[in-house]
């Protein structure tokens, strides 16, 4: 990309200070969760309403990021980040393919994702209808599915997928049916692979842990603040190329999620 990034985040590894100061919105509020959610949603309605201006351009996009991601550290937060390098392994658009567990992710990955490669998200339809978010995501030119017609769907990406590919942009896939904070690889379906063999694109498998933000019981965007989790990034190598039907490299795909989510001390399903 054409712009720079924050020094922390141009090695291969970033690892939050272990000094970071807490905010003092953590006393204001009496160490609740209104600490995050208050500050993160002015982040989030200042870039929805840039958005909806016209005037979301990538370096703001990464701004307002790493604005998420100081707020989440100023609330205990350790962020860890692995395999920086494997994003910059070559130029061409990838399928990025990754587990799925909260919001967080997508709040924060534009800070060191952004700065070495544009690229979209596959989405639910209905997040377009949502306030300050749907306008972000359409000016990201994310790619919305309905999750009500399973073919439908897969043409859609298949289509707009390698559209997007042939245009420049990475497209991020999170092959489970919902978020969830147990990496189930029952529930980890090959569409991401289907995509890059289609369109020929490589794939940069990805690991996350992001259950610092827990999904809410009643209100599933609201949910605790679990500040003794650890957030993990990881970039696996790049899958150049998918051959025959994709499914040994779908196999490796799971097999470095499940591995980084167990070493990270994180949930995964039992195999039935």
């Amino acid at each position: 990309m054409a712009f720079l990034f924050p020094t922390e985040f141009s090695n291969d590894s970033y690892d939050t200070p272990e000094d970071f100061p807490r905010s003092l919105w953590e006393y204001a509020v009496l160490g609740s969760r209104l600490s995050f959610y208050i500050r993160n949603f002015y982040v989030f309605a200042r870039v929805g309403t840039i958005a909806k201006q016209g005037r979301l351009t990538a370096e703001r996009q990464a701004d307002y990021s790493l604005k998420n991601i100081r707020i989440m550290e100023s609330c205990g937060g350790r962020l860890h980040l692995r395999g920086l390098n494997n994003l910059s392994a070559f130029e061409e658009p990838a399928v990025i393919i990754s587990n799925h567990m909260s919001l967080l992710e997508t709040a924060v990955m534009h800070a060191f994702l952004r700065p070495r490669r544009d690229f979209c998200f596959v989405i639910k339809r209905s997040l377009l209808d949502v306030p300050f978010f749907g306008h972000i995501m359409r000016n990201l030119e994310c790619i919305p599915v309905d999750r009500v017609n399973p073919r439908d769907d897969f043409k859609t990406v298949m289509e707009v997928g390698k559209q997007r590919l042939e245009q420049g942009k990475s497209v991020i896939i999170f092959p489970q049916s919902t978020r969830s904070a147990v990496f189930d690889a029952a529930q980890f379906n090959t569409i991401g692979v289907k995509l890059a063999k289609h369109a020929g694109a490589p794939i940069i498998p990805l690991a996350l842990r992001t259950d610092f933000l827990e999904n809410g019981k009643m209100v599933k965007d609201l949910g605790p603040i679990r500040r003794k989790n650890p957030v993990w990034f990881e970039f696996g190598e790049p899958i150049l190329k998918v051959s025959g039907s994709g499914k040994e490299e779908h196999a490796q795909i799971v097999d470095f999620i499940q591995k980084r989510v167990i070493e990270w001390g994180g949930k995964v399903a039992e195999e039935v």
